[in-house]
């Protein structure tokens, strides 16, 4: 819903390309590692115009996060950290991100990730716990801190449409294999 977004991105001061992370910020959701290669992308391939979302309420230990955050210096205004968001807000982040990423260490389920296939967003994960038998082949998962992968991954969901739709397409597709109704008759 392009009005709703409207109003969701004056809220939250979103820029109008952007990659999103969702998850509470602590150590284990890996976002400082997010941080740092999205900065290395950006400043590597001389890119203006794209923003990092980060949401997500304060969790153990962040300080790391808050850190590299602050280290990002000119940087600084590419980086959006909105905390804790409405649920009634999250779809219209999701829907509107170039991409989702998600490279925790250790997951006991990943919804998230889930969420942001069901909205139709690329979507690309560590390889590591829970998060494959989530996400499947309908994203792009990698090894928890490869650096250059997730550059590499960065840049061409970035600059190639045509990817992004392919993930998006397949992401929306293996959404479908999972409901609440579905986990509570199993």
């Amino acid at each position: 819903d392009d009005d709703k977004f409207s109003i969701i991105k004056k809220k939250y001061n979103l820029p109008d390309k952007y990659f999103l992370s969702v998850g509470t910020l602590e150590p284990r959701k890996n976002v400082d590692h997010v941080i740092r290669t999205f900065l290395k992308v950006i400043k590597e391939n001389d890119i203006n115009d794209l923003g990092l979302v980060l949401v997500g309420a304060k969790g153990w230990n962040y300080d790391k996060i808050f850190s590299e955050y602050e280290n990002a210096l000119e940087f600084k205004d590419k980086i959006i950290i909105t905390g804790r968001v409405p649920d009634e807000d999250l779809a219209s982040l999701y829907s509107h991100a170039n991409s989702f990423y998600y490279l925790s260490l250790y997951e006991g389920f990943g919804l998230p990730p889930l969420e942001a296939m069901q909205c139709g967003v690329a979507t690309v994960t560590s390889n590591t716990s829970s998060l494959p038998e989530v996400v499947g082949d309908a994203g792009i998962m990698l090894q928890p801190n490869d650096v250059e992968s997730l550059c590499e991954t960065m840049l061409n969901l970035y600059k190639n449409e045509e990817l992004r739709s392919f993930y998006a397409q397949r992401g929306l597709e293996r959404s479908k294999m999972f409901s609440w109704e579905k986990s509570a008759n199993e």
